[in-house]
């Protein structure tokens, strides 16, 4: 049961995957290390394969939805 998110909403970070893609025309595995539980980001667009791009601070990441939520814009 994937949740679906809008483009252009902000997502957080809830648990990292062994591995992380980018968002590359060419997607390149990266160590999970390279971004953090929490951190915030932008969703890009749907990728197949279930992934979304996520744009973050240090990049364009694919991430499947169990890793991210959603941040409710009203919060802040």
């Amino acid at each position: 049961m994937s949740e679906e998110f809008t483009i252009g909403s902000k997502v957080r970070v809830v648990a990292l995957p062994s591995y992380i893609k980018t968002a590359d025309p060419m997607p390149m595995l990266r160590p999970p290390d390279i971004i953090q539980v929490g951190e915030e980001g932008i969703v890009l667009d749907r990728r197949p394969g279930g992934y979304w791009g996520i744009r973050f601070a240090k990049g364009a990441f694919l991430l499947d939805s169990q890793y991210i939520e959603s941040i409710d814009s009203n919060s802040q």
